[in-house]
């Protein structure tokens, strides 16, 4: 039986959902594979079964992840998103008026739009300066080296944003990461990205100011950014 710690923001499958991925192909009996408390473990070693990005699509395509679902995956895990409160909603708000305030062309502005970063990774952080685009990215998703800087608003979400989120966008050579953790009243800063994380960390409250590294003109008051 599998032993794995779950995380608390797996999406849970039922069995019709576990047989229809068989239809589909999304799972091969031979594999090895269970259905357990509604996580999908590989038996050989008791792990969460890891979906590619393609498997993820042919779940959506095939209606087990239903058209309403609001899930990412990330480093082949599909994570449940949680649910927008106010002040999460009113600081994406006040990212969007502040970035938006600059001259056009220096980057593209998405928020909660999808970047690929590897083949079991297409999560869809908050907010995200992007390098320009001429078709605007309608051909295919973004990717790490399309990011100039990713944005995650966290308040009940922090940890997943931190211990498992995070890494994979390290290890995806995302330069610079912001942690807005709504929690503790504090924005987190990543930058330096390498294989086992980031090297520099900064935790900015009341009274500091920051800007993306690629462009220092861009400075934002973390008072302002968190006020209720």
């Amino acid at each position: 039986m599998a032993t794995a710690t779950l995380h608390p923001f797996l999406h849970k499958f039922n069995a019709e959902d576990y047989y229809r991925m068989a239809e589909i192909g999304v799972l091969q009996w031979d594999t090895g594979i269970e259905l357990l408390d509604g996580k999908i473990y590989d038996r050989s070693d008791g792990t969460l079964h890891r979906f590619s990005v393609k498997d993820y699509y042919r779940l959506a395509e095939a209606g087990v992840l239903r058209p309403d679902a609001r899930v990412e995956l990330v480093d082949g895990r599909i994570i449940d998103m949680s649910p927008i409160g106010p002040l999460h909603g009113g600081v994406v708000k006040r990212l969007i008026r502040f970035f938006n305030q600059y001259p056009q062309g220096r980057w593209l502005l998405t928020v909660q739009d999808p970047v690929h970063l590897e083949d079991h990774s297409e999560p869809e952080p908050d907010v995200m300066l992007l390098k320009p685009s001429e078709d605007d990215y309608t051909s295919r998703h973004p990717k790490p080296t399309d990011v100039f800087l990713l944005i995650e608003v966290s308040d009940s979400t922090v940890e997943t944003d931190r211990e498992v989120k995070l890494p994979v966008y390290a290890r995806a050579g995302i330069v610079e990461v912001w942690i807005v953790n709504l929690a503790d009243g504090a924005l987190e800063v990543y930058r330096g990205s390498h294989e086992s994380g980031y090297a520099d960390t900064l935790v900015l409250h009341e009274g500091d100011s920051i800007a993306p590294a690629l462009f220092p003109d861009a400075v934002i008051d973390v008072a302002q950014l968190l006020r209720r």
